[in-house]
């Protein structure tokens, strides 16, 4: 073997090393209270959808991690940055692909619009577009992605003016609840948890209007994450999606919450 086939040899394989091994001992993922996705219960476990979801996935591919709580925007901004490693509950967008590599999907989510109840009817939407010329204000979570219409609406300062960007769902609720807003954009299984969590049975209803449905993904930073650590997530999320055990798991979060209406 000649000098330069050598060197070849050397540089390509300590390059797959390199690209191959995480030498991360444990991971940092954040997490935010997001009912009842991520969320302490009464012993003070951290449980949910996701996280019981999540520690599935992390366990089939074999990693440690340590969570964080942190708000979602801080959150995307340490993937960003490399100070987080992962992040559930993420809707792919193209803006993101830039800092994070997306798994492959492991759940499905959906939002809709809730309304004071009795109202649905007065409060005339064909399209989130129409929001626009109406007379409206519709509460939305800073930092949370509503599907590409909105983010290409929310651009138009004619549409924006019919938005309140509050920090969480509790303050939307509070809002609609005073008249300040005619409602709130967010996904029917966290709103049925917060019906039953606070009592509030017979105070909304879903509006018909179309906003968002997609893929749900985990987010892992392309600052301290690589091709293989993406290859492994995805082994595990597609081995535990054929034995059945994500969507039992789906199925369990979803008919607890539907039981409880």
């Amino acid at each position: 073997m000649n000098i330069k086939n050598f060197i070849a040899i050397t540089v390509t394989l300590l390059c797959f090393s390199n690209a191959s091994a995480n030498t991360k001992s444990t991971l940092a993922v954040g997490w935010e209270l997001w009912y009842p996705y991520q969320y302490h219960n009464n012993q003070h476990e951290l449980v949910g959808l996701d996280i019981e979801i999540f520690n599935k996935i992390v366990k089939k591919a074999g990693y440690n991690i340590a969570y964080t709580e942190l708000p979602w925007k801080r959150h995307l901004q340490y993937i960003k940055m490399g100070k987080m490693d992962i992040a559930m509950g993420a809707s792919l967008s193209k803006d993101r692909t830039e800092y994070a590599y997306f798994t492959k999907p492991y759940r499905k989510e959906q939002v809709k619009l809730y309304v004071r109840k009795g109202t649905r009817q007065s409060i005339v939407l064909n399209s989130l577009a129409d929001l626009s010329k109406s007379n409206y204000m519709i509460g939305v979570e800073g930092g949370y992605y509503y599907g590409k219409l909105y983010k290409k609406l929310i651009l138009q300062a004619e549409f924006r003016a019919h938005i309140s960007e509050v920090i969480d769902l509790e303050e939307n609720v509070k809002l609609t609840l005073k008249g300040h807003l005619d409602g709130f954009l967010v996904d029917p299984v966290t709103m049925r948890a917060f019906v039953d969590k606070y009592k509030l049975f017979n105070e909304f209803e879903e509006h018909s209007v179309e906003i968002y449905q997609d893929e749900i993904y985990l987010m892992l930073s392309k600052s301290t994450m690589n091709e293989h650590d993406l290859a492994r997530f995805n082994d595990a999320i597609e081995s535990l999606q054929e034995s059945g055990e994500l969507s039992e798991i789906n199925q369990q979060w979803t008919s607890l919450q539907a039981s409880k209406r």
